[in-house]
């Protein structure tokens, strides 16, 4: 199991459509609309890296989405 955490930026306007397109992708466990850098945090649980890569560019695709930034963590 591979864990990621998505900073999001999202275009002025695009917030709510981001937010409902973002949560129902099938690896998304958690999303958070947050205050300061960026716009929110995306909880990602995939069964590997590769499900995590794929599920950040189905986010990054997401019209409206300006930047992303992940940090990658594994269970031991």
């Amino acid at each position: 199991m591979v864990i990621g955490v998505t900073m999001i930026n999202v275009a002025p306007g695009k917030e709510k459509e981001v937010y409902l397109r973002a949560k129902e992708m099938k690896y998304v466990r958690e999303l958070y609309h947050v205050f300061g850098e960026f716009d929110f945090v995306a909880i990602i649980e995939a069964p590997n890296l590769s499900d995590l890569n794929k599920t950040v560019d189905e986010i990054r695709s997401i019209e409206g989405v300006t930047k992303t930034q992940t940090v990658v963590g594994a269970e031991i």
